[in-house]
């Protein structure tokens, strides 16, 4: 199964990018990180609107698709695995996550995707969320082949 992350912004150096990088690196499913962004100074639903094109753009064809929105379904970490191992057997060769913009996703964007996840009730900063998700791709890859990381 191939993952990719699509998400809103780009890594500029820094923190916040090692912390994706750290975790990507350890996943034993590819990983690609699609970063969008629009230039424009568009303003309210014209900017998630072309957000969300960006984004859908970065899909590869046939993906299955979760968008990441606080309106989402929370999961534990053991729930996550379980849904990626669902997935992989299921034989879905593409899962997409979505990370929006500051303001969000579009409501096309929440309608089209396949499920909706959210990290908790708390607001991450966009750029923060991929290190985050990287680290639960990690955690679920790892509970899923029994390895220690995960110590619940």
């Amino acid at each position: 199964m191939r993952l990719t992350i699509a998400s809103v912004g780009k890594f500029r150096g820094g923190p916040l990018e090692a912390l994706y990088a750290e975790y990507a690196s350890r996943l034993s499913w590819p990983l690609d990180l699609k970063e969008v962004e629009e230039k424009r100074p568009l303003k309210g639903e014209k900017r998630k609107s072309r957000e969300a094109e960006l984004l859908m753009n970065a899909v590869p064809t046939g993906a299955t698709v979760i968008a990441l929105d606080e309106g989402g379904r929370e999961m534990s970490s053991p729930d996550f695995a379980a849904l990626l191992g669902r997935y992989a057997d299921d034989g879905v060769q593409n899962l997409a996550f979505l990370i929006g913009g500051a303001d969000g996703h579009s409501e096309q964007t929440l309608k089209s995707a396949d499920r909706l996840l959210s990290l908790g009730a708390m607001t991450w900063p966009h750029l923060m969320v991929r290190g985050l998700l990287a680290e639960q791709l990690y955690r679920a890859a790892s509970i899923l082949a029994n390895h220690p990381y995960h110590r619940a």
